[in-house]
């Protein structure tokens, strides 16, 4: 289904005429708040259908890359970058907003540090739009978030500033939630193929965001509310967080009953009906999948609920670092060498095989976890070369082969596919593969 049929959905022309226009002879002048791995790929697609697009972001070195035409993310090409170079520029001055007919928020949106919910930048790029307002901007969150955070925090901004004027949501300008699917690396589905969910404050407003939108996306799916929206991409990724720690479950489980796990799945696979694979490995990583399941219970905490699911995945999930540990101790017990003071080899930082992206990586708290036992731990990956930022002293090692011969003990923590599994094999002393199922 695409945004273009589905007659049963309000359609653009509810809009005012000049915005309608602006919008589907691709005139119109749309920002893109958030230049990182959702919002520059978003930049690029939206001048690729011929926008003209303004990025905005605080980071001076990012808005000087994109101006030059260097890519800073790994899915967007310089060639890309450059290719749209006629339509496209960047500038940390949320001023441009006045020239805009639409915005896009693409912002982080982490846990703090007591685990809950950090909308800080959502709020604050939220003011920085309210200041900026004006009849006709249409306003697109898409940043991942808790069911209400469009209409309960983003809305009350905008109304604030909009008020005064005898603005209304809806009449005088748009807002509207439509969640990022981007995964990193990925490329049989793309920014453009991936079917867009999308939702308005206002059936005028979910009608705005839609004329934008379906010059984009090959495929729209318009929802009710931005609320059933932010569930369903909650749900997107704590479907798969859970599903992780079933199957880590699962590993730890066979590990103790004596029963190959990979047989066992592979055995399980087999099955044409009711049943989606997953595969085990050192925990999960990344910006959204060990986070967003969180939002979610938060949520339900506030609201005097619980997601026992979630809760009960996120314990399982943090227990894997520790068994991968408990492996190595368990490999070098068998050949009569302590954990202390040994060699081991870290093959992989990044939370995801080659990806330049060290988020909640699973293979970081591993290698906390061989230091705090005092082992000689050391990583390399050829994307991720220090872990200081990470709050772990230590580089990567530059000569992977003799490094191997070195250690004790290699473990690939994160299969990135330069790490040959048959050439590790035959040169490392122990090889343990937390991710010998991918």
């Amino acid at each position: 289904m695409t945004g273009r049929e589905n007659p049963s959905q309000p359609r653009s022309s509810a809009l005012p005429a000049p915005l309608f226009e602006r919008f589907h002879n691709r005139s119109a002048r749309v920002a893109v708040i958030g230049l990182g791995y959702v919002g520059l790929p978003l930049a690029v697609a939206l001048a690729a259908a011929g926008y003209e697009v303004v990025g905005i972001d605080l980071n001076e070195a990012k808005v000087d890359a994109v101006n030059r035409g260097r890519s800073y993310i790994a899915d967007v090409t310089d060639t890309a970058l450059r290719g749209q170079a006629a339509r496209l520029r960047a500038t940390s001055d949320y001023a441009v907003l006045r020239e805009c007919d639409a915005v896009s928020i693409c912002l982080p949106t982490p846990l703090d540090q007591s685990g809950a919910p950090d909308t800080s930048h959502i709020v604050a790029s939220g003011r920085e739009i309210a200041l900026h307002l004006h009849p006709g901007l249409t306003v697109i969150l898409e940043s991942t978030s808790y069911p209400g955070t469009t209409s309960e925090l983003l809305l009350p901004l905008l109304e604030a500033a909009a008020r005064p004027r005898g603005w209304r949501v809806g009449e005088a300008f748009f807002l509207a939630f439509s969640p990022e699917r981007v995964d990193p690396g990925r490329s049989d589905w793309t920014i453009r193929t991936t079917p867009k969910i999308i939702a308005g404050v206002t059936e005028n407003c979910l009608a705005a965001a839609r004329a934008l939108y379906e010059q984009v996306f090959d495929t729209l799916v318009p929802v009710s509310s931005p609320s059933t929206a932010e569930m369903a991409k909650l749900f997107e990724n704590t479907f798969r967080f859970v599903n992780i720690s079933l199957v880590n479950e699962l590993l730890q489980m066979c590990d103790k009953l004596g029963l190959d796990t990979g047989q066992v799945l592979e055995a399980a696979a087999t099955k044409p009906f009711g049943f989606t694979r997953f595969s085990p490995g050192p925990g999960v990583g990344g910006p959204c999948i060990p986070v967003d399941p969180h939002y979610l219970a938060w949520k339900m905490r506030s609201a005097n609920g619980c997601a026992r699911f979630v809760e009960l995945a996120g314990r399982i999930n943090a227990e894997m670092p520790g068994f991968w540990v408990r492996k190595v101790q368990e490999a070098l017990d068998g050949v009569g060498k302590e954990l202390k003071g040994s060699r081991v080899l870290v093959l992989g930082a990044a939370y995801k095989p080659d990806v330049a992206d060290a988020r909640e990586s699973a293979a970081i708290e591993i290698l906390r976890l061989l230091l705090q036992e005092e082992a000689a731990a050391s990583y390399h990956d050829p994307y991720i070369t220090s872990l200081a930022d990470a709050g772990v002293p230590l580089a990567s090692v530059v000569e992977l082969d003799g490094e191997v011969g070195k250690a004790d003990c290699v473990v690939i923590a994160t299969a990135h596919s330069i790490y040959d599994r048959a050439n590790l094999a035959g040169k490392a002393a122990i090889l343990l593969d937390t991710s010998f199922f991918d």
